[in-house]
């Protein structure tokens, strides 16, 4: 065993500092490699890696929102109005499968149906009246 550390000692020694033989090998024709100098676990690279994006990530989302805002609310608006459409629907389900409540909304339909019809439909000056009504909401709405 001593003699195979002198020996190992003996080829390590007639190589350049810094780099390392292989025992036992046939090394005069191989390439000798420096010692890594990165001593950094890996793991420590990477947690580097990550808390470096974790500190760039609020400039990021910052620039991105500037680039991007007006279709980002766009988007959101859209999605938004989808969900809630879903949400009312599914309500609205649930309420026309409770047994009386279906039979009520329909009656009120059909009183609110028959007002309107009376109230505007009938007399040409209250079907005038209901056309200024909605020229007024347009121009409200649209300008």
């Amino acid at each position: 065993m001593e003699t195979e550390q002198k020996q190992q000692e003996s080829l390590n020694a007639t190589v350049s500092p810094g780099t390392i033989a292989l025992p036992n090998a046939e090394n005069s024709n191989l390439p000798k490699l420096p010692p890594a100098t990165d001593t950094t676990p890996e793991w420590q690279q990477f947690g580097q890696q990550v808390a470096d994006f974790l500190a760039q990530l609020p400039e990021y989302l910052g620039s991105f929102y500037q680039k991007y805002g007006q279709a980002i609310i766009t988007v959101l608006l859209i999605v938004a109005a989808i969900v809630t459409s879903k949400v009312v629907l599914a309500v609205l389900d649930a309420i026309n499968d409770l047994p009386l409540i279906s039979a009520i909304f329909e009656l009120i339909g059909i009183i609110y149906s028959t007002w309107f019809i009376f109230r505007y439909l009938i007399k040409a000056s209250t079907r005038k009246e209901l056309t200024q009504e909605i020229e007024t909401l347009k121009t409200q709405v649209f300008g």
